[in-house]
């Protein structure tokens, strides 16, 4: 019999990638584990036809609902993906983010132990763990010191991952993803508001109508910013591996907002200048404001230092999984752009 992948978070970015890998690497049956919703949106995979690849009921705020899809499937890959995954978010609806992001783990870790002790398990972490930054770049070791609700419900998760991987044996693991992007982002995070954003200020310049200016928070921040695609492929080989090992995973590199502003308008042939300094920030082209900065879009957490310089240190997935990009910030701004000047040509 076929072995069964049951991959959660199907609809959103990384599931739909990690489905379109899977199905092109293996023979495997996948089920795309998603949650009941009165108006269900599977924009990421309505173009997967492949009778190799299902969805199931599956909410992770549900026990039962976990417990029936691990003991009907018996998997032999569990990879979750399923999140509250907005850190800004996770200020709002602390409870909820913990419920999903940590609790959920506990009951996956749990079902599994009972039901299917050989599946191997991947549950998505975050660079938002490390937190308050002791050294530039992170990598395995650094501690983990978290700023915000979301950081503490992946911090949380791992440590249910750790107890049961060291006590039950488990194959179960959870990297540290530092930000990972592509056209399927959602439009709340910040590098696809940028790309929806020049995209309509694209078609504002075409139809010879004034563009609306994007409104952002700290430019400063500095990330590191990887194609989500490279990620996933990445991550199937760390489940692969002989033994259990979790690594961090990004590019290497550290961008900041502009950093990734700039290629962004660069695509639409635009080379704007920037003036003035703090809230008074402004991006200007031709006399026209494309970019303005609000404070209420800074984060509660947010710091302005060398102890928010998100870097990964790669050394590790190079040496033992030869980790390289297909990608790079370029290309990855210029692919979000032209995708999102796609869907609102296809609106109108």
């Amino acid at each position: 019999m076929k072995k069964n992948v049951i991959v959660t978070g199907v609809t959103g970015q990384d599931g739909s990638y990690m489905v379109e890998h899977l199905l092109a690497n293996t023979d495997y049956n996948i089920l795309g584990g998603v949650r009941r919703l009165s108006v269900p949106n599977y924009k990421n995979i309505q173009h997967i036809k492949d009778k190799r690849f299902k969805l199931i009921d599956l909410d992770l705020s549900d026990v039962h609902s976990i417990h029936e899809a691990i003991t009907k499937y018996k998997p032999s890959y569990f990879i979750n993906f399923a999140a509250q995954s907005f850190v800004g978010a996770s200020w709002s609806f602390p409870q909820q983010t913990f419920d999903v992001n940590a609790t959920a783990v506990l009951h996956i870790l749990e079902c599994l132990r009972k039901h299917a002790p050989d599946c191997r398990l991947y549950n998505a972490g975050s660079s938002e763990e490390f937190g308050n930054i002791k050294y530039v770049p992170q990598d395995e070791k650094h501690p983990s010191e978290p700023r915000n609700p979301y950081a503490v419900s992946k911090c949380s998760a791992r440590q249910f991952i750790k107890i049961y991987r060291e006590s039950f044996n488990l194959f179960a693991i959870q990297c540290w993803l530092f930000n990972h992007e592509s056209p399927r982002r959602g439009i709340e995070f910040v590098t696809r508001k940028i790309t929806n954003g020049v995209a309509k200020i694209h078609l504002a310049y075409k139809n010879k109508k004034k563009p609306e200016p994007i409104t952002l928070g700290n430019l400063n921040a500095q990330r590191d910013w990887t194609d989500a695609r490279d990620c996933v492929r990445l991550i199937w080989d760390i489940l692969n591996l002989r033994s259990p090992n979790e690594y961090v995973i990004g590019s290497g590199s550290s961008y900041t907002i502009k950093d990734f502003i700039n290629p962004s308008f660069e695509c639409i042939g635009i080379k704007g200048k920037w003036r003035g300094e703090g809230v008074n920030e402004e991006y200007v082209y031709k006399g026209d404001v494309l970019i303005k900065i609000s404070p209420e879009f800074y984060r509660p957490d947010a710091i302005n230092s060398w102890q928010d310089i998100r870097t990964a240190d790669i050394t590790k997935a190079k040496k033992d999984l030869n980790w390289n990009l297909e990608s790079g910030l370029k290309e990855l701004a210029h692919s979000m752009v032209e995708n999102d000047i796609s869907l609102l040509q296809n609106l109108d």
